[in-house]
Formats: C-alpha cells, sequence, structure tokens
C-alpha cells in the first residue's frame, strides 16, 4: 500500500512539472494563437491590434496591453491620440486542461471482498482559461475627442506601460 501510494504522489509531480503555462507579457506573438500582441494597417492612421492572454491571464490585463499596443503605435506613427472604434474578446480553455485525479474503490471476489476508502481530488493543470482581445482603433493628432472611446496615447503609455 506504502509504495502505491509513493508511485501515485510521483506520477502526480511528474504530471504537474509537464505541464508549463506560458507567462502573459507584452511581447510581439510568435504565431497565430501565440501570446502577446499582433496588429495590422488597415489604411494609414487606423489599426487592428489583438494580443492574446496565456491561461490564466486577467481579462483586465489583455485589454490593457491591447490598449497600450495601440498608444505605442500611436506614438511612434507621430499621432497623440487614438480611439477604439470596434472591440471583441474571446475566451478559450479553462477547465478542459489534463487532470490528475487521486481516489478509492471497492472489489469483491467470491467471498472475499475489500473496500478501500480515500479522498479524490484533481488538479487542473491547463492554468485556467485564455482571453484574447482585439480592438480597431483611429488615430488623430492634436486634441483628443471628448468621448469616453478616445484615448491619450501619451497618457496610456505612461499609466498602462510601467506594468506592462
Amino acid at each position: 500500500m506504502k509504495r502505491a501510494l509513493i508511485a501515485i504522489v510521483l506520477a502526480a509531480s511528474a504530471g504537474l512539472a509537464a505541464c508549463e503555462t506560458v507567462p502573459t507579457r507584452y511581447t510581439q506573438a510568435t504565431g497565430p494563437s501565440s501570446v502577446g500582441f499582433s496588429d495590422y494597417r488597415v489604411e494609414p492612421g487606423r489599426y487592428r491590434i489583438t494580443f492574446h492572454g496565456g491561461p490564466g491571464a486577467p481579462p483586465n490585463q489583455v485589454e490593457d496591453y491591447a490598449l497600450l499596443r495601440a498608444a505605442d503605435i500611436a506614438l511612434r506613427e507621430g499621432f497623440d491620440w487614438f480611439e477604439v472604434v470596434e472591440g471583441y474578446g474571446d475566451r478559450s480553455g479553462g477547465g478542459s486542461g489534463p487532470r490528475v485525479s487521486i481516489g478509492g474503490g471497492s472489489s469483491s471476489y467470491g467471498r472475499h471482498s475489500s473496500v478501500g476508502v480515500g479522498i479524490g481530488t484533481s488538479f487542473d493543470l491547463g492554468g485556467g482559461p485564455a482571453y484574447s482581445r482585439t480592438i480597431e482603433v483611429v488615430m488623430g493628432k492634436g486634441a483628443r475627442p471628448d468621448r469616453p472611446s478616445a484615448y491619450d496615447a501619451r497618457g496610456v503609455r505612461d499609466s498602462i506601460g510601467p506594468r506592462a
């Protein structure tokens, strides 16, 4: 019984060690569904930006990083502000990752029977849901429009940038 318990613990430890979650960092994505940002210039002053977060990253962080990318592009292109004119989010995974379970059971054979009582548990090894956010932005110079969807590029860079 002791050897079986040790084997179960070792198998569970190996399963946990084998699962690697990708941290969410403000960086360029290396592929279509990898963690990070990607952007596409629709026309001069108009971009479509997507940020894919890693498993377990909070939706607010993913949203902030998409806005930060818009601010970086605006400043690089010589614009003062940007406005989010369209956007949508997506969620994938969460609860569907591999699981390791430990439990108990019973059996009988002729006149002999045995019962095992145990506590069962499982670990979600998938890291949680992964969020992505896509926004389309229009950029401009001069005074920022007085709308909640318009952002000062330098202000976004200064407030979100240090956390990225």
